[in-house]
Formats: structure tokens, C-alpha cells, sequence
């Protein structure tokens, strides 16, 4: 199967979805095939990689299986899930879109996460509950991709359970800021018991006598494994963070350390040299908008884009944070180099 790896914050507006975009190239440059998979209702990844009028000839003109709602949607009657239909973003980038209406389907989750305890018809609840998961998997299939990118929004609701429970590695992107640390403190024990309720109904599934009826019929393991925090969106000043964000910024490995592992060891260090610390991305202020306009990644922005004298700098300072961010999460996941 292929993995998945989300990028989860209980709290929105740290950057998320831009960092999304951004890894999504540099997973590419570097070879790999990737399925981008757009679960949060806002769409805004979607938005990153698609223009106004391509998106709404996809919403405005849906056929079964072009957005990820309507994948699921036939759940929500007697039919089942709708095959993906990818949209193509470049050689290696494919993305499933994503669709405001998608919040619908968060009623259907929340019925059947407790159906899927009943000790009969387990099958329905089960398929339900796992369907993000077989259609990411029908998508990577389609495209033998190496790796699946998927963005959620910033809350704890049934949606989010169902993508969490489907992936296999988790990103948490944080902002140097009191709420941050607070959906950081949210997110630690909500993934914890998320996982411990899945692998409940996952056991309960397999020794179950319906599941000899489905022998083809296969199931997420849930190991919804953080493998650290990108840091990003702090203003930067002789190469430190301004005072103001200083003392955010300082809480954040000690918090990660407890609330995400379960460890209560204070070491009291910055996250410079803190392990769990992925990357710690500039703003690039100027650079985003630029970016946007030209429906690219900032660092494959050029002169003939205005990417002039300061600008064309931070474009390489760009280039190389994400490519040792990337590189570092492709080792955390165990993938091929």
C-alpha cells in the first residue's frame, strides 16, 4: 500500500496548505511520484494548484469520482464509493480535488463510528469509515505512486478521524503563536485515542464472521505516526526570530515532546536542536503573492516572474529549505532516497 502523510494542526493560519503545495513540487523534482489529495473542505489546496475557472468546471459539471466528495458521496446512499478521477498538476504531481460540499459528509462518518461496534453488519460502517483510505489507495494505484499528501482542516471532527485513521505519518506545521501551541496541546491525546479506537473496531472487524464474507476487503492500520513539527511563518530578524514570537517559539519542543509522545522529560532546548524539529521555514512574504499570480511554487519563480536581486536570493534560500525539509521527511517515512 502506499503511504500517506497528512499535515494536521488543530489550529488553521499556520501554513499548512501552502506548505502542502510547496513539498508536493520538491517530492516531484526529486523523482517521485505523488497523489495530492485535497480533505479539507475549504478546498484552498485545490485553489494552489487549479484556476478559479478550471475548479469550477469541475464543481459546476461533477461526474462521479472527480472530486473527493463525490468519490464518497454515493455512500451516503446504496451505492459505493466512485473510482478517483486525478487531475494532472505535472509529470509526478496528481491531485484529487477537493469540494466545499464535502462537509456533508461528516454527519455519515459520525453515525457510523458507533455502528462499527456492533457485534452485526459491520461491513457498511466499516467500508464508511475507511473510505478516504480506499480511494487514496485506488488513486495511488492508478498512478503507481510512491507517496500520498493529503491536507485536512484545522479541527477534531469525523472527517479528520477518517483521514487520520487512513495515514500512515503525520506532519503537525506550527506557528510561533499562544493558539499553535494550544492546538498542539489538542491534537496529542486526540490522536492517541483515535488510533487505540480504530485498532479496537480493526480487531473486532477481523474476528468477526462477516469478514470471511469480504476476504478482498482490506482495512488502514492506523499508525498515525508524528514525525515532527515544521515551525514556519515567524518573521526573522539577524537570522533569529523577532522577540516577540521568541518565547513561542521556545515552548514549542518541550510541549511537542509531551503532548505528541507522551513524554514528560524537560530538556529545555531550542528547536535548532531539537529532533522532533523538522524545519524551521522563513516568511517569505512578497515571494507567496508572486508565487500565487504566476500558479507556482516560489522557488521555481525566475527574473522574467520579477524574482529580481533580494528576491532571486530567497528564491535559492527557498529551494533549499524545502529540499532539506523534503529529504527529511522521506527519511522519517522510510521511503527510497
Amino acid at each position: 500500500m502506499t503511504p500517506v502523510l497528512t499535515f494536521f494542526n488543530n489550529k488553521g493560519g499556520v501554513g499548512k496548505t501552502s506548505l502542502i503545495y510547496h513539498l508536493s513540487w520538491t517530492f516531484a523534482d526529486m523523482g517521485k511520484r505523488v497523489v495530492v489529495v485535497d480533505l479539507d473542505p475549504q478546498a484552498n489546496l485545490t485553489a494552489a494548484f487549479f484556476t478559479d475557472d478550471e475548479i469550477e468546471d469541475i464543481w459546476g459539471n461533477p461526474s462521479p469520482g472527480s472530486t473527493i466528495f463525490s468519490c464518497v458521496k454515493p455512500l451516503a446512499g446504496v451505492s459505493d464509493i466512485a473510482h478517483p478521477i486525478l487531475k494532472r498538476a505535472s509529470q509526478n504531481i496528481h491531485v484529487l480535488p477537493g469540494d466545499v460540499a464535502l462537509s456533508r459528509f461528516e454527519d455519515t462518518l459520525s453515525l457510523q463510528w458507533p455502528q462499527s461496534m456492533n457485534s452485526a453488519d459491520l461491513y457498511r460502517p466499516m467500508r464508511v469509515l475507511s473510505a478516504f483510505w480506499q480511494v487514496m489507495q485506488m488513486a495511488a494505484t492508478e498512478i503507481k505512486a510512491d507517496v500520498i499528501l493529503v491536507d485536512i482542516g484545522p479541527n477534531l471532527g469525523a472527517i479528520n478521524r477518517s483521514v487520520l485513521i487512513s495515514t500512515n505519518s503525520v506532519v503537525i506545521p506550527l506557528g510561533a503563536d499562544l493558539f499553535s501551541l494550544q492546538g498542539l496541546r489538542n491534537l496529542g491525546p486526540a490522536l492517541r485515542q483515535w488510533n487505540t479506537d480504530w485498532n479496537t473496531r480493526r480487531k473486532n472487524w477481523i474476528s468477526s464472521r462477516e469478514s470471511l464474507e469480504y476476504p478482498d476487503f482490506t482495512l488502514p492500520n492506523a499508525e498515525m505516526k508524528p514525525i515532527g513539527y515544521v515551525c514556519q511563518q515567524y518573521s526573522v530578524r539577524m537570522e533569529r526570530p523577532v522577540k516577540a514570537y521568541t518565547k513561542w517559539v521556545d515552548r514549542i519542543p518541550d510541549i511537542y515532546r509531551s503532548t505528541i509522545l507522551d513524554d514528560d522529560t524537560l530538556c529545555s532546548i531550542g528547536i535548532d536542536k531539537d529532533p522532533n524539529c523538522l524545519a524551521a521555514i522563513k516568511h517569505y512574504r512578497s515571494l507567496i503573492p508572486m508565487g500565487q499570480e504566476h500558479r507556482k511554487p516560489i522557488f521555481k519563480l525566475t527574473s522574467a516572474d520579477g524574482a529580481i536581486g533580494s528576491h532571486a536570493n530567497a528564491v535559492q534560500d527557498a529551494k533549499r529549505d524545502f529540499q532539506v525539509l523534503a529529504s527529511k521527511i522521506v527519511a522519517s517515512m522510510g521511503l527510497a532516497p
